[in-house]
């Protein structure tokens, strides 16, 4: 079982209010969203467009839930802005992330990413970086990832995302291969490993020493396949249901847990499985999703 005093398990809030389909829980406030996740009997959250963005407010708001933020987005552009820029925004988020106490920043590469564009094919479309982007990329992922240790004590995991320039095991073998481990961790995630064809175990195994940051997620695999055949969006998937939390799909987290219990995994393993919560209700799926990690992992 794992050490409850060294994995904490949170819950994002994109199950209520979807960041990139604003319309999906629209309905849905800050407070509803908080005040059910720590029904459901989570302890960490990650950041949602709703959260005040003031510091104080919103950890005023969370501790009186007994929640802490641990982790937040951030969007990348090393190969298509310059570097000075990125830098800027992201130690505004690093020290925003301070003030919360938060230990890890997840960075995606957003250049080119197709992920957020409603009419464009999630497979088969994304964009492909040659060797002088992948230097440019890995280089400038070693320098935030130094920033973001040396000068705020937090870590920077990346995030492997389907539609992104970082989706497929090989995309992630060359960025592993090329980043410094010091600077540069890995967000494992269960359902965008699934969803590209990858084996999330096969992945766990091969990366768990450099993992810091988990999201857990399912994948129903007959709408994967229907966004596949009918060449459906990234977004479209989202709408039918490709994701839902851990235990309600097809993904087997005995093992991907052992993996990480076995290995001494430290830090959070926190539920992202964005759905329309007009369909799945947050409440109901976060209770879920934290019966079954309790029975599969004692937390």
């Amino acid at each position: 079982m794992f050490d409850k005093n060294k994995v904490k398990l949170g819950i994002a809030p994109i199950a209520w209010t979807n960041d990139d389909l604003p319309d999906l829980g629209a309905e849905n406030t800050f407070e509803q969203c908080v005040s059910e996740m720590a029904l459901a009997g989570f302890t960490g959250s990650e950041v949602g467009n709703k959260y005040p963005k003031d510091p104080a407010e919103l950890k005023k708001a969370l501790d009186l839930r007994g929640i802490e933020i641990c982790n937040q987005w951030f969007s990348s552009f090393l190969i298509t802005k310059p570097l000075e820029e990125v830098e800027k925004e992201f130690r505004a988020q690093l020290e925003f992330l301070k003030a919360m106490g938060a230990k890890v920043i997840g960075a995606s590469e957003q250049s080119y990413s197709v992920q957020g564009q409603e009419d464009t094919p999630v497979f088969g479309h994304k964009y492909v970086m040659d060797d002088e982007e992948w230097d440019t990329f890995c280089n400038g992922m070693n320098y935030l990832g130094k920033i973001a240790k040396e000068e705020y004590g937090i870590a920077l995991t990346f995030h492997h995302h389907m539609g992104t320039v970082v989706q497929d095991p090989d995309e992630v073998e060359r960025m592993m291969a090329n980043t410094d481990p010091e600077y540069v961790s890995l967000l494992f995630d269960t359902g965008h490993f699934t969803y590209c064809g990858a084996d999330p175990l096969e992945m766990v195994k091969k990366y768990v020493n450099r993992i810091k940051h988990v999201h857990l997620k399912d994948i129903r695999p007959e709408v994967v396949k229907e966004v596949k055949d009918n060449d459906l969006s990234f977004l479209e998937g989202v709408r039918r249901g490709a994701f839902t939390v851990p235990g309600d799909g097809c993904i087997d987290f005995d093992p991907i847990f052992k993996v990480l219990e076995e290995n001494g995994y430290e830090g959070y393993m926190l539920v992202e499985a964005e759905q329309d919560p007009a369909k799945a209700n947050p409440l109901e799926y976060a209770i879920k999703a934290r019966k079954f990690i309790r029975e599969k992992t004692g937390l």
